[in-house]
């Protein structure tokens, strides 16, 4: 079955991209990249380039099939997910793909991760990403580790995709799991 991903106008957008690059050989990837999304790649990536396999959708396209809950998916992720767009599902709001697919995500009950990048985040932020906790959205933030010895930064990053694929039950080796103290 396949994953959406949305990728929004947050910094952090080489996660997203790092994220459809380890769906890909697992199964079929639909892809949506805000137009804030690609602003901030090119600040921090460069220009934005996709495999062939990867369905690639524009956030007007509310007609592609992620946008209804007949055509199943096996999980949804925004990676990153601006406040703006944790606020406008927060608030059911559905103004474009990345926003509808969340809205399906949620109604389906199928895994629906944000992996939002604010910080230090206000209480607004912490209401909007509490109702949608409440909703079933699994919040994940980006969040430092060290106790797995990170050497670089893609080792950081492969473990917050990690903990993404761990909530969509996808088998990974990106980090080393906690066994116990030895």
């Amino acid at each position: 079955m396949p994953f959406f991903v949305g990728i929004t106008g947050a910094s952090g957008v080489g996660l997203g991209l790092r994220l459809v690059e380890t769906l890909l050989p697992i199964g079929k990837v639909h892809l949506c990249v805000s137009s804030n999304a690609r602003s901030v790649a090119t600040q921090e990536t460069g220009e934005l380039s996709f495999p062939p396999e990867v369905a690639l959708w524009p956030p007007e396209a509310l007609h592609a099939p992620v946008s209804s809950g007949s055509y199943r998916l096996i999980g949804s992720v925004i990676i990153p997910c601006s406040m703006g767009t944790v606020g406008r599902i927060a608030g059911g709001i559905s103004s474009n793909l990345i926003e509808r697919a969340a809205d399906v995500a949620l109604k389906e009950g199928w895994p629906l991760i944000l992996v939002p990048r604010e910080t230090p985040c206000n209480t607004i932020h912490l209401e909007n990403m509490a109702t949608l906790s409440r909703a079933g959205a699994v919040i994940l933030p980006p969040m430092l580790t060290y106790y797995h010895k990170p050497h670089c930064i893609k080792d950081m990053e492969d473990f917050i995709l990690g903990k993404v694929l761990d909530r969509l039950g996808v088998e990974h080796t990106l980090f080393r799991r906690w066994r116990g103290e030895t």
